[in-house]
C-alpha cells in the first residue's frame, strides 16, 4: 500500500495470485475458515478468545455481513474478499470466495466458481460427507476446477477424519489418495497456517494470469454487483485480460450502454481502493451506473475503443418456486416497488412480474430458487426496508399441453383453466421432477425409502459409502418437496440425514387445482394445484383451517373446498344470533312475530347484496402461517 492508502497491485506478478472457492455442505465451517485466514493474513484483527456476547459475535463469520446471514447463523450471499500470504520472502495474492452452502443458493456457489480457479471442498470431520458436499463437488469438477479436499473440525472428540476420508474416496466422482487431505481445525486454527502454504504450493494461477494477458485488451467478468447510496451500483469484476484503472471508458456487452471508471480497488475485506485491476485479479469498479437493472451478473465489460466477445453467454436462473408477495397496507405499493428493486439487484436469481389478486389488491409475483430463498427474502425485507408484507404459498410453474400441440407455461394457480375448457382445449398437464440425493446412516434407509414413496417418489439407487452411511438417490414431484419433505427427511432420520436435489425435467401428472369458496366466491390467494390423489386432503384441510380463522358474521359463511370443479368439503361459520325481542314485555304475540319478520326479510337482503365475504389482512397472515 502507498502512501495515499492505494495497495499497488502491479507489484504482485501474475505467477503469485491464487483464486479459490469455499465450498462445502451448511454448517461445515466454510466462514470460520474464511475468519481464520483472514487472521493469518493480517485482513482482520485477531480474535479476542476472551469476547463474551455481542463482542464475540461481531469477531465471528466477518464475511456474513447481512443482517439475515447474522441472525440465521448462515451464508446467503457468497463475499469475495483478497489476502496477501508471504510464503518463502514472496507475496502473493489470495482472492477467496466464501460460498453459501444450503441447496437454494447453489446459484451463490455457481457464479463463485465461475470468477475461480480452484475450490476448498470442506467437510466435517464428525459428520462426513453429506449431500451438498457431493452436489457442490460436482458441480466444481463440471466447472473444470482444481479441488482441494479439506477435513475439518478435528478438534471435536468425535471427529474422526481417516473414515471421512475414505467416504470421500467413496462418494466423489474422481478418488483422491487420503494422504493428500489437510486436517484442519478452523475453529482453533489448528493446520489453517498449513492450508495456507499449501494453497500456494498446489492451486495454479488463473490461466489468465500472464504479462501477456495484462497487455491484451480488456475484458472483465461481472460477477456480483450490490447498491450503494452515495456510488450507485458497485460492480465486482474478474478481470479475464487487460487492465482498467480510473478515467478509463468501458461498455457493458449485454446492455452496451457506455461507463466511466471512477474508482478500483479489492475487498480486504473493506472496500481498498488501488491504481489498477489487472488480468488475474478480482477487484469492484464503481461506474456511476444509477439504474440497479443496468448491472447484468455474467456480463462482461471491455473499453470502448476495444471491443471483445463475451466472457460467457449470460444465462437467467431459472426460479424453481413462485409466489405472490403483497404490501400488508395497499398505500405502501410503492415503497414494496422500491424495495424489492433493491433487494433484487444484490440477488439476481429472483424473478419479479407484477401480479393483481382480487382478494389482496396489486402486488408482485416473485420467482425463488427455494423456500429457504423466498424466507430469506422476506426477512430482508423486514429487518433492511421494514416491509411487512403478505406472501402466498409458494407453488412451481406448470407446463399445459393444448390439443394443438402449443404449451402453454403458468406458475399462479388463478390463471389455471376451468373444467370446461380443459375437456375441450388440452390435452394434458407435465409437472416439474427433481433427483434428490439423501446421505443417511444405514438405520434410517427404511423410513426414508418410505417417504419416498409416501411423496409420489420413485426410487433410484442406493450406494454404501461405508458401514455406516448410505446415499439414496431418488426422482420426486418439485411440488412435494417444497412443502415439508425436508423437514420430514430430519424427522424420520432424527436428524442425521441430508438432502439435496438437481433439475430433472418435467414429467405428465393428473394435476387438478383446489379452489376455496366462501358462499360461492372463490378465495383466488388461496387456490393451488395438486395431484389428483392428493387434491381431496388438500381441500378438506383448507376448510377446516378456513373454519378456525373466519369470526362471526351477521349472515352464515358456507366454506367450501373444489376439486376439479367439484365440492369434496364443506363447512359453515353460524351467523351471529341476537334476541331482537327482549325489549319487548308485554303486548300481543303479534308484536314479537312482526318484528323477526322484518329481521328475516333484512337478512334475505344482506344475502343479495352483502354475501361477498372478504378476508382480512391479518386473517389470511394467521391463515398461511399455520403449518
Amino acid at each position: 500500500m502507498n502512501g495515499r492508502g492505494f495497495v499497488d497491485l502491479d507489484e504482485i506478478p501474475p505467477e503469485r495470485i491464487r483464486g479459490f472457492s469455499i465450498i462445502a455442505h451448511v454448517d461445515h465451517g466454510k466462514s470460520t475458515l474464511a475468519d481464520r485466514l483472514l487472521e493469518l493474513t493480517g485482513a482482520i484483527a485477531k480474535r479476542d478468545p476472551a469476547a463474551t456476547g455481542t463482542d464475540k459475535k461481531e469477531q465471528e463469520q466477518v464475511l456474513d455481513n447481512l443482517a439475515v446471514e447474522k441472525n440465521r447463523g448462515i451464508t446467503v450471499k457468497a463475499q469475495t474478499v483478497s489476502l496477501l500470504w508471504k510464503r518463502r520472502g514472496e507475496v502473493y495474492l489470495l482472492n477467496l470466495i466464501d460460498t453459501p452452502g444450503h441447496v437454494d443458493f447453489h446459484y451463490e456457489v455457481a457464479r463463485s466458481l465461475a470468477a475461480s480457479q480452484n475450490a476448498l471442498l470442506l467437510v466435517d470431520a464428525t459428520q462426513g460427507v453429506q449431500a451438498q458436499t457431493v452436489a457442490n463437488y460436482t458441480l466444481a469438477f463440471d466447472m473444470g476446477l482444481d479441488i482441494l479436499p479439506v477435513i475439518n473440525k478435528i478438534d471435536l472428540p468425535s471427529a474422526q477424519p481417516e473414515a471421512v476420508a475414505d467416504q470421500i474416496d467413496a462418494a466423489l466422482v474422481v478418488p483422491f489418495a487420503s494422504h493428500e487431505f489437510p486436517h484442519v481445525s478452523a475453529k482453533t486454527g489448528e493446520g489453517v497456517a498449513a492450508l495456507l502454504d499449501l494453497i500456494v504450493d498446489r492451486m495454479a494461477p488463473p490461466p489468465e494470469a500472464s504479462v501477456a494477458a495484462r497487455d491484451a485488451p480488456l475484458r472483465m467478468l461481472l460477477f456480483d454487483s450490490w447498491y450503494n447510496a452515495y456510488k450507485g451500483v458497485i460492480c465486482l469484476m474478474a478481470v479475464k485480460t487487460g487492465r482498467v484503472r480510473v478515467g478509463d471508458t468501458v461498455v457493458a456487452h449485454a446492455t452496451q450502454h457506455v461507463y466511466t471508471v471512477t474508482e478500483v480497488g479489492i475487498l480486504a475485506p473493506a472496500m481498498t481502493p488501488a491504481a489498477t485491476l489487472s488480468a488475474g485479479q478480482v477487484g469492484y469498479l464503481c461506474l456511476n451506473m444509477k439504474k440497479k437493472s443496468e448491472s447484468v451478473v455474467g456480463d462482461t465489460f471491455y473499453h470502448r475503443a476495444r471491443p471483445q466477445p463475451p466472457v460467457q453467454t449470460v444465462t437467467p436462473v431459472k426460479p424453481l418456486v413462485h409466489a405472490g408477495v403483497f404490501p400488508m397496507d395497499p398505500v405502501e405499493l410503492p415503497a414494496l416497488t422500491d424495495a424489492i428493486e433493491s433487494l433484487t439487484v444484490h440477488d439476481p436469481a429472483i424473478s419479479v412480474a407484477k401480479e393483481t389478486s382480487g382478494t389482496l389488491g396489486q402486488g408482485f409475483r416473485l420467482g425463488f430458487c427455494g423456500n429457504l430463498h423466498m424466507d430469506v427474502f422476506r426477512e430482508r425485507l423486514e429487518m433492511e426496508h421494514q416491509m411487512e408484507t403478505l406472501i402466498t404459498h409458494p407453488t412451481v410453474a406448470y407446463r399445459l399441453l393444448k390439443n394443438d400441440g402449443t404449451v402453454v407455461v403458468t406458475n399462479n394457480p388463478a390463471r389455471w383453466p376451468d373444467e370446461a375448457e380443459i375437456a375441450s382445449h388440452y390435452a394434458a398437464f407435465e409437472e416439474p421432477f427433481v433427483v434428490a440425493t439423501l446421505l443417511s446412516p444405514v438405520t434410517y434407509v427404511g423410513a426414508l425409502l418410505s417417504l419416498v414413496g409416501d411423496n409420489r417418489g420413485e426410487h433410484l439407487d442406493t450406494t454404501y459409502l461405508d458401514d455406516h452411511r448410505v446415499m439414496i438417490k431418488a426422482r420426486l414431484p418439485l411440488a412435494n418437496v417444497l412443502t415439508r419433505f425436508h423437514s420430514d427427511v430430519k424427522a424420520r432420520s432424527s436428524g442425521y440425514a441430508s438432502f439435496e436435489y438437481t433439475e430433472a425435467g418435467y414429467r405428465r401428472s393428473d394435476l387438478v387445482k383446489v379452489r376455496v369458496l366462501l358462499n360461492g366466491e372463490p378465495v383466488d390467494a388461496l387456490s393451488s394445484i395438486h395431484h389428483r390423489s392428493e387434491a381431496n386432503a388438500v381441500a378438506r384441510a383448507w376448510v377446516q383451517r378456513l373454519k378456525g380463522v373466519i369470526k362471526r358474521q351477521l349472515i352464515d359463511v358456507a366454506i367450501q373446498g373444489q376439486v376439479a370443479g367439484k365440492t369434496v368439503a364443506r363447512e359453515t361459520v353460524k351467523q351471529v344470533v341476537k334476541d331482537v325481542t327482549q325489549w319487548i314485555y308485554g303486548g300481543d304475540r303479534t308484536r314479537k312475530d312482526k318484528l323477526l319478520a322484518k329481521v328475516k326479510r333484512g337478512k334475505s337482503r344482506m344475502r343479495l347484496f352483502a354475501n361477498k365475504i372478504e378476508l382480512d389482512p391479518e386473517t389470511f397472515r394467521s391463515l398461511i402461517s399455520q403449518p
